[in-house]
């Protein structure tokens, strides 16, 4: 294997690993969230708009992890900053 082709390699893995460690957290937690806010609902009925907007704003900082996740994965995928090093390395 060349150089180029194991930085690929490593690339796609990394990348892969990226998205299943990086969705498991916020999975959780998102779960645990609506779950609570769930339980909150049940017990206080009346104060569901307050329970349901502090709800979609906690999911939001919540996704905003695996979106992070995501974006470095592209990034691996599509913007490799070792790409042009090592096409350079080789005189390309």
């Amino acid at each position: 294997m060349t150089n180029i082709e194991v930085i690929g390699a490593i690339s796609i893995f990394t990348a892969g690993i990226t998205m299943a460690i990086g969705s498991i957290a916020p999975a959780l937690g998102e779960g645990k969230a609506v779950a609570q806010a769930l339980m909150s609902l049940a017990q206080q009925p009346d104060e569901a708009n307050t329970i349901t907007r502090t709800l979609f704003v906690g999911l939001a900082f919540v996704e905003s992890t695996a979106i992070y996740c995501f974006v470095v994965s592209m990034i691996l995928l599509f913007a490799n900053p070792f790409w042009n090093y090592v096409i350079n390395q080789a005189g390309g």
